[in-house]
């Protein structure tokens, strides 16, 4: 799995989102800014992201570390 992929897939689950992403290939930061994220916790946040990733979250992608922000933040 290489970052590219992973910035498609969260991109794709969350149409306008602004997304960076780096890993060595099993373990990846991920700082997602989108509008979706207003009002809602860090947890919440952070389950709207994992669901963008679906299966390949602890198969493929082993470790995944997140920061996610509103474009207001």
């Amino acid at each position: 799995m290489q970052p590219e992929n992973i910035k498609r897939m969260i991109e794709l689950g969350l149409p306008g989102a602004r997304v960076s992403v780096t890993g060595d290939g099993r373990h990846f930061e991920a700082v997602v800014v989108a509008q979706e994220f207003a009002g809602k916790g860090m947890v919440q946040r952070h389950q709207i992201v994992y669901r963008t990733l679906g299966a390949k979250l602890g198969n493929e992608i082993h470790a995944l570390s997140l920061r996610t922000l509103t474009p207001d933040e």
